[in-house]
């Protein structure tokens, strides 16, 4: 099947072939789509090669890859850090946000299919990330004030599945695009109390289906998308928002999908036999 690769700043992915029709999901600048069919010469269904996310994209916002440049495309390309940076392609601009990707950047330059781009703003090439609970609060903070967006993935709205994706994408981990996909990655954190920064937290509805997800940080405190980008507290019932003095979202489990931070050990000097001949004289 040929691929195609993302040219706009974001292309939505539609459930039907339809500007009309709901947007599923995003495409970002950079990221490739294997093509599976085609409707007319307005309207391709895709399947996302990061995470087989399947929908309908408008043809004229992607462009077809060389097939010998494939696999360069999937691997050899740099995250853009700056949440909002263009590119000069001639006399124009293409605005991109974080998470779009540099295909071939060489630090200045890069091109697709042939036509040369310029980025002068921050990004890291994947190689050289450190996958850490440090960089992931630090990306994760970077979104706070993005709008809310259903099926959104990028600075200019994001929903919460896809706000986990694409802050864990620019780590190198490769999550699902849903939730209750989401939450069958990592190791389960038994209670609250002993998440860590980094720890994905997720949230069930009336029904039981698992609906929200977002990052725990520091002083149980949770960041994910409810309206926008936002902090809010979280405790073992779930998420308590403090504007409106109510919890918002029931949680599930937590998950742990990056190492354990390494803890402190104390070395205690040994018990001489005096203290412990007093320690089992008090036990009488």
């Amino acid at each position: 099947m040929p691929y195609s690769i993302c040219t706009v700043a974001n292309a939505p992915i539609r459930n039907s072939s339809t500007h009309t029709s709901e947007m599923l999901s995003q495409l970002l600048f950079g990221e490739v789509v294997e093509i599976l069919t085609t409707k007319g010469r307005l309207w391709v269904k895709v399947r996302t090669c990061d995470d087989n996310f399947v929908g309908w994209v408008d043809a004229s916002q992607v462009h077809s890859i060389e097939e010998d440049l494939l696999e360069t495309y999937l691997h050899d390309f740099a995250f853009v850090l700056d949440f909002f940076q263009p590119i000069h392609a001639g006399n124009s601009f293409i605005p991109l946000t974080i998470g779009s990707r540099l295909p071939r950047f060489d630090g200045m330059q890069f091109s697709v299919n042939g036509q040369k781009l310029t980025f002068s703003g921050r990004a890291v090439f994947p190689k050289d990330i450190q996958a850490d609970s440090e960089m992931l609060v630090k990306l994760a903070k970077k979104y706070i004030n993005t709008p809310y967006l259903w099926g959104g993935r990028s600075a200019m709205g994001i929903d919460g599945d896809g706000f986990v994706q694409i802050v864990t994408r620019m780590l190198n981990i490769r999550m699902p695009r849903e939730a209750d996909a989401q939450i069958n990655l990592g190791e389960n954190v038994a209670f609250v109390e002993q998440a860590e920064p980094g720890d994905i937290a997720f949230f069930e509805n009336k029904r039981g289906r698992i609906v929200h997800s977002g990052f725990v940080l520091e002083d149980q405190k949770i960041i994910h998308a409810y309206g926008k980008v936002r902090l809010d507290r979280l405790d073992h019932y779930g998420i308590f928002n403090e504007n409106d003095q109510r919890y918002t979202h029931r949680l599930r489990i937590i998950k742990r999908i990056l190492a354990p931070s390494e803890k402190k050990i104390i070395h205690e000097p040994p018990i001489s036999k005096r203290e412990l001949n007093q320690m089992q004289l008090n036990l009488k």
